[in-house]
């Protein structure tokens, strides 16, 4: 019984926050996936460590620099075809003013907002552990 070979990309998702905000990207028309909003980040290559990766395709794709606080677990999402393991770092922006170079737009919103958007099936599951991770950290 031969079995179909499937891509298994690894990926560094950022989850910015700012002043009790979350940032959302929506997923331009010339991407896969086109206007279903996500964390941004990107693929990470052979030997990258993935916070490296991470603060790559920020500034790549953003033109901002990011300061990680904490990751979260991994996220393994099967799609039809290829399967995801998403990296979520928690994180807030160093330096650079936001420039959208691959996304259409991006929104700002509280956690509890964050599910009123149509993401990629492979954040949900983030969205859901980010949002229990608030839930447990202690109070200031």
């Amino acid at each position: 019984m031969s079995r179909e070979f499937h891509p298994h990309l690894q990926v560094a998702c950022a989850i910015i926050e700012r002043d009790g905000l979350v940032l959302a990207a929506r997923r331009s028309e010339r991407m896969s996936m086109p206007r279903k909003w996500e964390f941004p980040g990107g693929k990470i290559r052979p030997g990258e460590d993935p916070e490296a990766c991470l603060k790559r395709e920020l500034l790549e794709e953003m033109g901002i620099g990011i300061a990680v606080k904490r990751a979260l677990r991994p996220s393994p999402h099967e799609y039809p075809g290829f399967s995801i393991t998403l990296h979520p770092f928690v994180c807030g922006i160093s330096c650079g003013s936001l420039v959208l170079n691959e996304h259409e737009a991006v929104a700002w919103l509280t956690p509890e907002e964050l599910s009123s958007l149509d993401w990629t099936e492979a954040d949900a599951p983030v969205i859901r552990a980010y949002r229990r991770s608030l839930d447990q950290e202690p109070s200031a």
